[in-house]
């Protein structure tokens, strides 16, 4: 069987590989870090900003919302609050539906040992 070499996925980014990949100043990818709660990289013992995948999809957001999209920095907050929103609230049924399904199950079991 030959030798398959895996991807090899990088752990952190850059700030400088990050505006590269969405084509913008690195002064703009610091601003929307001000801006936006959801974006906290890591920084190095220099202060180099370390950016995560969950911050390159955070930012693509980010970037979607404001750039392709249209919106102001206000109306991307507000829109991610949403999103936020409705996260919450998709895990909640999910929890309800998990638990009506173990509540069906030992109503089952009850009403066989009847």
């Amino acid at each position: 069987m030959p030798y398959k070499e895996r991807k090899v996925q990088k752990l952190y980014y850059s700030i400088g590989e990050v505006a590269k990949m969405y084509n913008v100043n690195t002064s703009l990818i610091r601003f929307w870090e001000k801006e936006f709660d959801i974006l906290k990289p890591k920084k190095n013992k220099k202060g180099n900003r370390l950016f995560t995948n969950d911050d390159l999809k955070n930012i693509k957001v980010i970037f979607s919302l404001v750039k392709e999209k249209g919106y102001t920095l206000e109306g991307a907050k507000k829109k991610l609050k949403e999103g936020d929103a409705m996260e919450q609230q998709r895990q909640n049924r999910l929890e309800i539906f998990e638990r009506l399904s173990s509540i069906k199950k030992q109503l089952k079991e009850i009403e066989q040992q009847l």
